[in-house]
């Protein structure tokens, strides 16, 4: 009995441990389609990860100093 209640518990510990996997692939699934899709998330991505701007803009860096 103590090794079907183990059994149990390991079942529950993968069931868990899959609907997590399964989420993040769901997302990541988004992402991609999202990126195939248009520039608009490429440009996004550029623009939070990478820090990009366009040719025609313009970058002001403001820095706080604390007095």
């Amino acid at each position: 009995m103590l090794e079907v209640w183990r059994l149990d518990v390991q079942i529950t510990e993968q069931h868990e441990h899959n609907r997590g996997l399964r989420e993040r692939n769901q997302a990541l699934h988004a992402d991609v389609m999202n990126l195939k899709s248009g520039i608009d998330a490429i440009e996004e991505r550029a623009r939070l990860e990478l820090g990009m701007i366009r040719k025609d803009e313009q970058f002001y860096q403001v820095i706080n100093q604390v007095k």
